[in-house]
């Protein structure tokens, strides 16, 4: 596998050096999301539809913060669209975006069966595509089971690697804590047929072991990835063990271990007897902020303003001088806590 750098300017934005992997395909061809569209570099003005599932949701909106700044640095008209969880509004939006003339598309589907569709119509329109964050395939709706063939250039974060750290953090704080495993219970909260969930979650399990974490019962939730979603799972997952006295709680994004966390405390379960570890940070400061004793322990952050910013140069790139995409592009994560999070520089809303 052969690695590039990628490096940004960094006196007027403060960007960070972010690495571009570029081993989707052993045989050299671009990875479909590198040939979507002409080939040809874009004439006139430069206009980028970016189309994101749960728009509102505060990595998101993150995200498309730094998206516009982006935008507005390098000049050109950025449109920013929420999805939702609709898939049936992506294909909508998508339709519109190539109908309004726009040069490119940044999307993040809200399920991974809608991205072979997504592909087809920038395809057909002559259109380059970009996914952030999740994964899209072309040839089929689980990019898990995809050849790295057909896999859409995406710019975000690797989940084994998000995940691995989750784990490894959750396996210290169990250690810390000095609990047995025989009344203690790992959940695994994520949204199940979401291809990044899926690898964060596997990630956190095997750093688990890795860390010499012990073997104790787990419990895997499927939710929706959202506070609520997570919090009624949980609730009804102490009631189904009441003899548990402590708990792990690990997931594919702070919405999922913020609600899982809000559940056990619900259900009488006091934060001393709860690890959590978030992922995102932007749901777990708000608990630091106020002195919440909950029982979320750490978050790894994950700079979604980062990723919008790279994901319009990506395109911009792209389109103005014709460089291919690459396959991914990771941009860094930090983990913090109550005591460190601060440190990260980034802003609690």
């Amino acid at each position: 596998m052969s690695m590039i750098r990628y490096r940004r300017g960094a006196a007027a934005t403060g960007a960070l050096a972010l690495a571009l992997t570029l081993g989707a395909c052993s045989s050299g061809k671009p990875a479909p999301g590198a040939g979507t569209g002409t080939g040809k570099k874009a004439d006139g003005p430069i206009s980028i539809a970016y189309l994101q599932k749960q728009g509102d949701q505060e990595y998101f909106v993150s995200e498309a913060a730094g998206a516009r700044k982006k935008a507005d640095e390098l000049g050109i008209k950025l449109t920013v669209v929420n999805l939702g969880n609709d898939a049936s509004k992506t294909i909508t939006e998508v339709k519109s975006a190539i109908a309004q003339k726009n040069s490119g598309i940044i999307i993040v589907v809200p399920e991974s069966a809608v991205g072979p569709q997504v592909a087809a119509e920038a395809g057909k329109a002559g259109i380059p595509l970009l996914t952030s964050d999740d994964q899209v395939c072309v040839s089929g709706p689980k990019p898990a089971t995809c050849g790295k063939a057909d896999l859409v250039a995406r710019v975000g974060f690797s989940g084994v690697q998000m995940g691995g750290e989750v784990g490894k953090r959750a396996a210290a704080e169990f250690a810390t804590a000095g609990w047995s495993p025989a009344d203690t219970r790992i959940v695994y909260a994520w949204k199940q047929d979401t291809t990044v969930c899926t690898d964060r979650i596997n990630g956190a399990k095997a750093a688990w072991k890795e860390a010499g974490g012990p073997e104790v019962q787990t419990i895997e939730l499927g939710t929706d990835n959202t506070p609520a979603g997570a919090q009624a799972k949980v609730e009804a997952t102490v009631t189904a063990n009441q003899g548990v006295k402590h708990w792990v709680v690990m997931g594919c994004n702070d919405e999922n271990v913020s609600g899982a966390v809000k559940g056990l405390n619900n259900a009488g379960v006091k934060g001393a007897d709860i690890v959590g570890v978030g992922l995102g940070a932007y749901l777990a400061c708000k608990d630091w902020q106020a002195g919440a004793d909950n029982g979320m322990k750490a978050a790894l952050y994950i700079p979604g303003d980062e990723v919008g910013k790279l994901a319009v140069q990506a395109m911009y790139d792209r389109l103005k001088n014709g460089t291919e995409f690459a396959p991914e592009a990771f941009a860094p994560t930090r983990m913090v806590d109550a005591g460190t999070w601060r440190d990260a520089g980034f802003g609690c809303k």
